[in-house]
């Protein structure tokens, strides 16, 4: 028996479906949701959040939000979230990049905090990218791990 899915934002709704399964980036860590699950709501971090219909999984990133379970209803609202196989790669990477140059060559009218929160986005994203296209690492860091 199938669940209710809603992935929503300020901006679209990503998702509205029936599922069998999902999994979220909890404030404590993964949350799994399968169907009759006890009611929760709680904190979304930034990370990725996956449904699965059947054998088929769809993966999307997620900035952080609340996901709200009640029934067999679960309610994603995400501060910012996108379907992973519409991340562009080399956008991503430009992204870390430039977070984490705007970390080590910060000014005193630079946030830490906020530019830190934008290096984690920025790395998710990436690294959620990489997971599902099979990218794996880049060639430099493989050369270093042998």
């Amino acid at each position: 028996m199938p669940m209710r899915l809603e992935i929503v934002t300020a901006e679209r709704v990503l998702f509205q479906g029936d599922v069998d399964a999902v999994v979220a980036p909890g404030i404590d860590g993964e949350i799994g949701i399968l169907p009759k699950h006890a009611a929760l709501m709680t904190v979304l971090q930034p990370g990725e959040l996956r449904y699965r219909t059947g054998d088929n999984e769809e993966h999307f990133v997620v900035t952080g939000g609340f996901i709200d379970v009640h029934g067999d209803k679960v309610s994603v609202l995400a501060d910012a979230a996108e379907r992973a196989d519409e991340i562009d790669l080399a956008r991503a990477e430009e992204a870390v990049s430039r977070a984490r140059q705007r970390i080590a060559e910060r000014q005193g009218d630079v946030d830490l905090e906020r530019a830190l929160h934008s290096l984690r986005r920025a790395q998710v994203r990436l690294n959620v990218t990489r997971r599902r296209r099979g990218a794996g690492v880049p060639q430099r860091e493989r050369g270093s791990q042998a």
